[in-house]
């Protein structure tokens, strides 16, 4: 079963980046959603197996934490090919998506689902760091897609904001890896377990600096106020669908590597190597987006930017309980989320 173990992980990332090139080639779009359907039912079926199969490879990890989020991430997009098939029949009948939009739309979202599924199974924080990338610049075309004014200024304020925010990881992820070298030298500087065997004797002023800059830019992904600005707007402006994928899959995406950051940090805190506690910041987090996204939420009458508000509150409450930090308190954000 071990020798079996990197190949189901590297299976499912690839069967969405397939079918996204095989969907760009389908010109008609009825047929584009049956195979965007049949390849996310392919995908769920094969992540049901991970969980009987865990461990690491150079470049995998499938572990407890990640295996769970790939099934949930699976499933929501399994129910939402599903639910695309009618809607984009609906956007073609209306004269909102033509066809080769709707080509366009099937790709992107086995993209976009391809890359949050290879963020969530990499056991290196710089793949973790492009997939995130390349799954937001999916979702930004996607976002686009109706071509309306209001549209395009919500894809390009997606795409500025998630840019600022990934250079900032991107910063954070290199000063991590300077940080790991003395300890665990090489490539394996930059996987999540190398990681977690330095942390408790890396210098602490440099996961101090990584740790900022990593909250930062993956705290705009996970939509955290006041670092949320981008969400409501993709959210209202974009096809129906990807508001389903977003507040179920790439907040949670973005959160799970809060997640790990967070055990880096307190390892090396606990250690007394001079790392701050990572809790109170990421609590702070969390408390302005609860108490943001409730003010923001009683004069919202647009369902779909009242449901991204939404988001934001119940990412803010998994962040607050992330931020406690207790075993109890993270089985509480983890089953929110």
């Amino acid at each position: 079963m071990m020798d079996w173990l990197p190949s189901l992980p590297a299976l499912i990332v690839a069967i969405p980046m397939i079918a996204a090139v095989v969907l760009v080639l389908l010109p008609d779009f009825r047929l584009a959603a049956r195979v965007n359907i049949g390849a996310s039912a392919l995908i769920f079926v094969l992540s049901c197996g991970l969980p009987w199969n865990l461990g690491r490879g150079e470049y995998l990890l499938a572990d407890h934490l990640g295996v769970q989020f790939v099934l949930l991430t699976s499933f929501i997009g399994l129910t939402t090919a599903w639910f695309s098939e009618d809607y984009v029949a609906v956007e073609f009948e209306a004269g909102r998506l033509d066809a080769p939009r709707l080509r366009l739309y099937h790709a992107m979202f086995q993209a976009f689902l391809g890359f949050m599924l290879l963020a969530l199974l990499s056991n290196n924080l710089g793949l973790t760091w492009v997939s995130v990338e390349a799954a937001t610049i999916a979702a930004v075309v996607v976002v686009g897609l109706p071509r309306t004014e209001a549209a395009i200024e919500a894809s390009w304020r997606y795409f500025m904001l998630g840019g600022v925010a990934i250079a900032l990881a991107l910063f954070g992820t290199i000063t991590l890896y300077l940080a790991a070298q003395p300890i665990v030298p090489g490539w394996e500087g930059m996987s999540w377990t190398g990681l977690a065997r330095a942390a408790p004797q890396a210098r602490g002023a440099m996961l101090n600096l990584a740790f900022v800059f990593l909250l930062i830019g993956y705290g705009t992904k996970a939509g955290l106020a006041p670092l949320h600005a981008w969400l409501p707007n993709a959210h209202a402006e974009g096809p129906t669908p990807v508001s389903a994928v977003l507040s179920g899959s790439i907040l949670n995406v973005a959160l799970v590597v809060i997640i790990r950051l967070r055990e880096v940090m307190e390892a090396n805190a606990l250690s007394g190597m001079g790392a701050i506690h990572p809790g109170p910041p990421i609590m702070a987090l969390g408390l302005i987006s609860v108490l943001m996204a409730a003010f923001s939420m009683w004069r919202r009458r647009d369902a779909k930017r009242f449901f991204a508000f939404s988001s934001i509150e119940q990412n803010g409450i998994a962040a607050l309980a992330i931020g406690i930090g207790s075993a109890a308190a993270i089985f509480a954000a983890i089953l929110h989320m």
